[in-house]
């Protein structure tokens, strides 16, 4: 068989999705009948019914939704190749994929000591992705939480985790909580909102929340939040990652500088920091 074109691919996803051929040729900005013979050809093409069609309704086949997955990520990793080799023409500019609230305080030392050109930055809730689609070209992870299959990753540092509790809550007063303690709260949220810090650090201090985030939030807490320890919580650990076949010497360059931002930070802290219980004081 020939090899598939992408614009079949295109106009199978586009049918699928819309599971309607009108629809779909007016979404193409194409007419309705070359649509409609392009996907029969495809069809025969591959020796597959790929959708059931009758004066009604158009519905996808077993065939047809194994398919469907597979076009989508054909799609997107071409997506990706073409911008990862756009960002090859200048690659003195580096971008990084950073999720809200992560690692600021951390972050924000780094890009003061990096020597090179400041990164451009990103912020998703989806570092990692952002890499393998070309967004991206380096990403502050954690290595607990993100699914770094396929990314060269380097440690650069660990958080420990704390409780944002409002100011006036009476478990703010305590040096520590346990996960126990929590879950008997309302508002205590196990898993962390999908949302940028400052509306999490705004329904804290409003009492509609109470959540666990990484201690290098104590760097923008507001005068109404406490962050307090919670021990017996595992340590998360902060890493940066990028795909293997996109490194190039200003990437190694920033992920030296992180690391060693984040060996003096732990330096510190065995010196006699104080453990990670804060609130903004101005």
């Amino acid at each position: 068989m020939d090899r598939l074109e992408t614009r079949e691919l295109v106009y199978f996803v586009t049918v699928a999705e819309e599971l309607h051929f009108s629809r779909a040729a007016e979404r193409l900005g194409i007419a309705q009948p070359p649509l409609s013979r392009a996907v029969s050809r495809l069809e025969r093409r591959m020796g597959v019914r790929l959708l059931e069609r009758t004066s009604r309704r158009v519905e996808l086949t077993a065939a047809g939704l194994v398919f469907l997955g597979e076009c989508r990520r054909l799609l997107r990793d071409l997506d990706a190749a073409v911008h990862r080799t756009q960002r090859a023409v200048s690659p003195s500019r580096l971008v990084l994929a950073v999720r809200p609230g992560t690692g600021s305080g951390l972050l924000a030392r780094i890009l003061r000591s990096h020597d090179g050109a400041e990164p451009e930055l990103v912020f998703t809730h989806d570092q990692a992705g952002a890499l393998r689609d070309g967004t991206a070209d380096v990403a502050l992870l954690c290595t607990d939480g993100d699914d770094l299959t396929d990314l060269r990753i380097t440690e650069v540092a660990e958080e420990y985790p704390v409780v944002l509790l409002p100011r006036d809550h009476r478990l703010a007063r305590r040096a520590a909580v346990t996960t126990t303690e929590l879950r008997r709260q309302p508002a205590y949220q196990e898993q962390c909102p999908p949302m940028g810090l400052d509306e999490i650090l705004d329904r804290v201090a409003l009492g509609r929340l109470i959540t666990v985030a990484g201690s290098g939030t104590a760097d923008r807490l507001t005068r109404e939040v406490i962050a307090v320890p919670v021990p017996d919580l595992p340590t998360t650990t902060l890493a940066l990652g990028w795909l293997p076949q996109t490194s190039r010497p200003e990437i190694i360059s920033f992920a030296r500088t992180a690391q060693r931002i984040g060996a003096d930070r732990a330096g510190t802290q065995l010196l006699g920091e104080p453990a990670p219980r804060a609130s903004a004081t101005g």
